[in-house]
């Protein structure tokens, strides 16, 4: 296993505000999708969405990742239109109310990100690493906003038909370092990454990926990491995500111990305060 140095201190640029990653932050997860494996569904009007807004900025996330398409494991692909009309529909209204959050969009289509970044968006989260629309990095380019840089392998619909590595830490870091270039060839100066756990990986890849997390260290990046609630969690205890809250919160300690500085979760207070105990640890 590997561990890392003494901790950089990370920022990242948001609404020209600077954001220092000394504590880890959280990312809380917005789903206006009816097919997200965990709570897709939950939000069907506008009150709804607003209150689930305010009540994870209220219990201390930093930042609202919005999606509007599952991307689980064999999911069905909606169109453009789909993908966008919950947007237009609820973000106008979300960014009216919380004019002063931090918020991201999920996507990995170049429309609904530049739709998101025109009307207040100040991050990016793109599951594929810009393969399946390199139409993002223009965007990127001219918004010039803090960028995602997740790895999968293979696509939602096909990336969890039998995922196979000869070396998953080599080929995960040739894909970062590749990557990376031409982001910063861009100008890109605010790169997270996420390794993509349950993106084309088995569950032993996942947890081998969690356990040396310090692999990674060499890009001088935040790595920002999303496991809640997750398969990786749920399957070997044999029960549903419904159920997967105190196996979130051990991973997620497991994470911070590891070096990252987001996380990216369901259930904001139970990793808030997750964090305020690391950092106890930390401090003992």
């Amino acid at each position: 296993m590997l561990f890392r140095q003494d901790p950089k201190i990370f920022s990242l640029k948001l609404k020209g505000e600077l954001i220092l990653l000394e504590n880890p932050i959280i990312m809380g997860i917005l789903n206006l999708t009816q097919h997200s494996f965990y709570d897709g569904g939950t939000l069907h009007n506008e009150t709804q969405v607003l209150i689930r807004v305010e009540k994870m900025l209220q219990e201390g996330a930093k930042i609202i990742d919005i999606g509007a398409m599952s991307s689980r494991p064999f999911s069905q692909e909606l169109t453009i239109a789909e993908e966008l009309k919950p947007i237009e529909t609820y973000f106008p209204k979300i960014i009216s109310r919380f004019p002063e959050a931090f918020f991201s969009i999920d996507t990995y289509r170049s429309e609904v990100a530049e739709y998101a970044l025109d009307n207040g968006v100040c991050m990016l989260n793109d599951i594929s690493g810009f393969r399946l629309d390199s139409n993002i990095l223009p965007l990127l380019k001219k918004y010039q906003v803090p960028y995602v840089l997740m790895h999968m392998k293979g696509e939602p619909q096909n990336m969890q038909l039998e995922p196979n590595y000869d070396d998953i830490f080599s080929e995960i870091y040739n894909f970062f370092d590749n990557k990376i270039n031409i982001l910063k060839n861009l100008g890109v100066s605010d790169i997270i990454l996420d390794l993509g756990f349950g993106f084309g990986k088995r569950i032993e890849d996942n947890y081998k990926l969690l356990k040396n997390l310090a692999y990674f260290d060499a890009f001088n990046l935040p790595i920002l990491t999303g496991i809640s609630r997750k398969s990786m969690i749920y399957k070997p205890l044999n029960f549903s995500p419904n159920e997967a809250l105190n196996g979130t919160s051990a991973l997620h300690f497991e994470a911070l111990r590891q070096g990252s500085k987001i996380l990216r979760v369901h259930d904001v207070k139970e990793a808030q305060e997750v964090i305020s105990l690391y950092n106890l640890y930390e401090k003992s």
